[in-house]
């Protein structure tokens, strides 16, 4: 990871037969860059830039099918001082993906680059 990424943390719980890693990084994907649907802009550009990446699992204590799966987003996924845009990207449309049974968000860690461009007190 790097200093200016976003870092989640999800529980995951996936669907039976589905393994941990393979939740994981469809957990990133989906909620970064990833689309079951075909999009005209594809080839327009690289989205490695921008791709979500699952960088660590570990098992939930007492919990046999459940995980939590890190994730680190690069700033340049979010457009700046926008919470919306922020939230939307990161647990929009995922929680409604077949490869899993459960997600909850669990931790969210905000780095202090993308913080400073959010108007407020200085």
């Amino acid at each position: 990871t790097k200093d200016t990424d976003i870092l989640a943390a999800f529980r995951v719980t996936p669907q039976p037969g589905v393994p941990p890693e393979e939740a994981g990084a469809a957990v990133a994907a989906e909620s970064s860059t990833g689309t079951w649907t075909t999009v005209w802009t594809d080839g327009l550009t690289s989205l490695d830039r921008y791709k979500g990446r699952c960088y660590h699992i570990e098992p939930v204590a007492g919990e046999e099918t459940q995980f939590i799966a890190y994730v680190a987003y690069p700033l340049d996924l979010f457009e700046e001082g926008s919470v919306t845009n922020m939230f939307t990207s990161i647990v929009g449309n995922v929680f409604g993906f077949k490869a899993l049974r459960a997600l909850r968000l669990e931790d969210l860690r905000i780095p202090t680059a993308y913080i400073k461009t959010f108007q407020g007190p200085p």
